[in-house]
């Protein structure tokens, strides 16, 4: 305990905790931003899709160039592969992952070296439209496949 002045006389002295001498400490810096958390939300998904990323390319590399050489990778492979419900979902999941992916580092690029807010509210359309029919197309692919197709059309 440390002894502080009560401010009644010189000699009337409290005991008060040392903490209670210190004044509080000035905030430095700029103030928290307010409204929305979409680039903190934006910088976790990075983070996260990245990871699951290298996981799924690794993945895939292993399946499909390690343990399968080139010549045994076919038509009826990938048919037999997306009987599979999951070999569907890792495949769709993989697709959206680094189409999001690349979209969220394209648009920090756009944030980061377009200045007039015209210019880059077009560059985001260009970006997200682009993303929204890959995606689309990429989906079809995989949700539409027909294995059996191939076996009815004669080949």
């Amino acid at each position: 305990m440390v002894q502080v002045p009560t401010g009644s006389g010189p000699d009337q002295v409290s005991a008060a905790p040392r903490s209670a001498r210190r004044a509080p400490i000035p905030r430095v810096g700029r103030e928290r931003p307010t409204g929305s958390n979409f680039e903190l939300y934006s910088w976790y998904f990075f983070r996260v899709s990245g990871l699951l990323l290298i996981l799924l390319a690794i993945t895939h590399v292993v399946i499909m160039h390690v343990i399968n050489t080139v010549d045994e990778i076919d038509y009826d492979f990938v048919a037999d592969r997306w009987n599979s419900p999951f070999w569907r979902a890792f495949d769709w999941l993989m697709l959206v992952l680094a189409l999001l992916h690349g979209l969220n580092g394209a648009r920090i690029a756009v944030d980061d070296y377009v200045r007039p807010r015209g210019w880059r509210v077009f560059a985001h359309s260009v970006l997200w439209s682009t993303a929204i029919i890959f995606l689309i197309i990429g989906s079809i692919a995989v949700v539409t496949f027909n294995p059996d197709a191939a076996v009815t059309a004669g080949r």
